[in-house]
């Protein structure tokens, strides 16, 4: 059965909707970059709420910013499904739930049509605007200064119909001025810490290269709340789309598959008014940085601290790598040393039980990611997720062992080659040019002078200094396994 608007009443017994008629539904939140995270996280936030009675104008418009092969054909998928997908979340140890989400009610792409999707943003039903546009997306430098002279940013400036994400929500909102109507508020989802003042600061940064008075009038009008999101959703490709519609029975162009944990934690500050996200399990608070400081130096910079490694030891998925006795006592012993006492827990939070869960969600097999895709972009994730714990663990003279491990591996994942001699991709589009060759510089040291560690304060350790370059060293001589053994054994 294909799966289409037509269809959805005929589906079988075992697919879960949520009860609500969708023809009664409209899109009041816009939402740029429709990747699969928002598919399984905020999408199926909003699907829970629409069942609830007077939330029918709170449905969600897609906008595919990117114009690249693999987004052609998810617009293509998700507009001749009418916006629906079928989602199979995966609980260790039970049976897997499918449903077919119904929140996204229309899907543009905007670079098919750029007019039409800033249209979109001024319609007065739009009063929030939602994105995912990944860590390195914000086009902030080391400083957490806007990158005005990038030359993605200069080139956006110059046109009539911006592209980039800033570049459309300035342009959105100038238009929405001139007609007098409200602005919307802007809610950032990507693992950013801060990430509704880092979004506040793109897009009035943006706006100011353009008009000051602009600026200004979205500086008092646009609210930018934070918020912390939480679910392991792994890249779908071809063979997954076969055994999820396989298993389903049902054909979906886009199908996806996930854990079935989930949490969003979000500050209320909606002046245009918002879903009832509570009544479906959101936690709305006035302070979000503590629970935004967990997630990210526990489970994404765990994450980060699993990947590089595992890579370089021939691992390419990471419930696999989980199998690996050491790699998961290099996890269990960052978490209990290195994170967890330099973190303050939210309440109801105990920080022990919630990286024992994480420990355990990673080992889930029904969802295991590709190290390969977390790994990518490390250069603008370490950090962000990373340099928080390494910062205090070099200052402090801790045992650094872990610290410099990590780091290590990143350069050695930089020559696109395993310790079986096979080759991997790497996607590092951040890295420049006079960084790259730092990590080629014949002193292994030369590279903690790359941008990507600037202000950690490394270098003003001798001893991290020396660590890092034996961890270099012990990777290139003895092979990723044999120093990670070193890295775990307790100091005799």
């Amino acid at each position: 059965m294909k799966l289409t608007p037509e269809t959805l009443a005929h589906l079988p017994e075992t697919i879960l909707t949520s009860p609500y008629d969708r023809q009664k539904v409209t899109a009041g939140i816009a939402h740029l970059s429709v990747g699969n995270f928002h598919r399984a996280h905020q999408a199926v936030y909003t699907d829970r709420t629409l069942a609830l009675p007077g939330q029918e104008s709170w449905g969600i418009v897609g906008l595919g910013l990117m114009d690249v092969p693999s987004e052609v054909q998810k617009a293509e998928a998700l507009q001749s499904q009418g916006g629906l997908y079928t989602l199979r979340e995966c609980p260790s140890g039970r049976p897997d739930v499918v449903r077919v989400v119904k929140s996204l009610v229309e899907y543009i792409h905007a670079p098919a049509d750029r007019l039409a999707a800033l249209k979109r943003l001024t319609d007065p039903a739009i009063r929030i605007v939602t994105m995912t546009i990944t860590e390195g997306g914000y086009y902030m430098d080391e400083a957490g200064h806007f990158m005005a002279d990038h030359p993605t940013i200069v080139a956006d400036l110059k046109r009539e119909v911006p592209e980039t994400a800033f570049g459309i929500l300035t342009e959105a909102l100038r238009l929405r001025r001139e007609a007098g109507v409200n602005a919307f508020t802007i809610l950032s989802c990507d693992n950013v810490p801060s990430n509704g003042e880092v979004a506040r600061h793109a897009v009035l940064s943006f706006a100011r290269l353009r008009d000051d008075e602009l600026a200004d009038w979205i500086s008092r009008n646009v609210s930018f709340p934070a918020c912390m999101v939480d679910r392991i959703t792994p890249a779908v490709g071809p063979a997954d789309i076969a055994r999820l519609n396989s298993e389903s029975g049902i054909e979906d162009r886009a199908p996806l598959f996930c854990e079935d944990f989930i949490q969003w934690v979000v500050e209320d500050n909606f002046p245009e008014g918002r879903p009832a996200w509570e009544q479906a399990g959101v936690l709305f608070t006035n302070n979000v940085e503590p629970y935004e400081q967990v997630k990210l130096r526990m489970l994404n910079a765990s994450h980060s601290m699993l990947a590089l490694p595992a890579v370089l030891m021939g691992y390419r998925f990471v419930s696999e790598a989980m199998e690996d006795e050491s790699l998961f006592r290099l996890l269990q012993q960052f978490l209990g040393f290195d994170s967890e006492p330099h973190l303050t827990a939210p309440p109801g939070i105990s920080l022990p039980e919630y990286g024992a869960l994480l420990l355990q969600r990673f080992r889930n097999k029904a969802v295991s990611d590709q190290l390969l895709r977390i790994a990518s972009d490390s250069t603008s994730k370490l950090p962000v997720f990373i340099r928080p714990t390494a910062e205090i663990v070099v200052k402090d003279n801790g045992d650094m062992r872990r610290i410099a491990f990590l780091l290590a591996c990143y350069c050695a994942y930089m020559n696109g080659r395993d310790d079986t001699n096979a080759d991997f991709p790497v996607t590092e589009p951040r890295l420049s040019k006079e960084d790259r060759a730092l990590v080629t510089d014949t002193d292994p040291a030369r590279a903690l002078d790359m941008g990507v560690f600037a202000g950690w304060g490394l270098t003003d350790n001798p001893a991290f200094v020396q660590l890092f370059t034996d961890m270099r060293q012990s990777l290139q001589d003895r092979g990723t396994a044999a120093t990670l053994a070193d890295v775990i054994t307790p100091k005799g």
